[in-house]
């Protein structure tokens, strides 16, 4: 399995419009945090989870060609806005997109993007078929999905579990049940959003309790704002088996 990180930040913390802070301002591309968002590649066939605002941009410069399904964690701009775009994969496939999504967030979209399920159609826009998941194990095209019931602040939210990696953002609890469905993960990716508490999502010190509950022997911090700080200076405070994700990062795991 190939893990692409396309976004690891977050609309949340300071504003990203004219910001002159030393995150903004750094020349290390590990710094250049897009909205949170990852590729899953496994025998040909490859999942997103979540699509951003900066979706098109992700896809292009990753190169994406073929897509086959999306997972959507929950329903906030900063994870389904790029749906939209879904359409350049439906001109390459000549089919709509299986959106994999809870009967809530599939609910929103429908409004959100109400011209793409109108009954009469305005020709060219964007092709989706809604598959409701409900906290039961799924699966696409042979890859086994795990939903992780999270809730960010009172929102439940999903977070995946892919074989041996497990994929938590935007969230700031979790249920020891749920917790349970992680055991054996080896790879995680969670979010911390910055140093200071937050209400709704998971701080630095919060990611790296419950990253040792989970025990993987390596975990990624992602859905960063500018608030964390610069990728090199976070690597200096972290434990050893914890690091910034970063965009553009790939992970293989057997």
């Amino acid at each position: 399995m190939k893990v692409t990180v396309l976004g690891t930040g977050t609309s949340q913390g300071v504003p990203v419009i004219a910001c002159d802070c030393e995150v903004c301002r750094s020349l290390n591309y590990k710094d250049k945090r897009l909205r949170c968002s990852i590729l899953i590649e496994v025998a040909g066939t490859t999942l997103l989870v979540d699509a951003g605002p900066d979706f098109r941009q992700q896809m292009l410069t990753q190169r994406v060609t073929n897509l086959d399904a999306v997972l959507l964690t929950h329903e906030h701009a900063d994870h389904i806005f790029g749906l939209d775009d879904i359409r350049s994969f439906n001109w390459l496939r000549q089919s709509p997109m299986d959106i994999f999504c809870e009967k809530r967030v599939a609910e929103n979209l429908k409004t959100t993007f109400q011209y793409a399920f109108a009954e009469i159609k305005y020709p060219g826009t964007p092709q989706m078929e809604l598959i409701p998941i409900d906290g039961c194990k799924f699966t696409v095209k042979g890859i086994e999905v795990t939903p992780i019931r999270l809730y960010h602040h009172k929102l439940p939210v999903y977070g995946f579990r892919f074989g041996k990696f497990a994929y938590l953002t935007d969230f700031n609890r979790v249920e020891p049940d749920e917790l349970n469905k992680l055991t054996g993960v080896e790879i995680l990716i969670i979010c911390a959003l910055r140093k200071k508490s937050h209400i709704s999502h998971l701080n630095l010190a919060e990611a790296l309790d419950l990253a040792g509950q989970i025990a993987p022997r390596q975990t990624y911090l992602t859905h960063m704002s500018h608030e964390m700080g610069l990728h090199e200076e976070l690597l200096k405070i972290m434990p050893p088996n914890v690091q910034p994700a970063y965009d553009g990062m790939i992970l293989e795991l057997d």
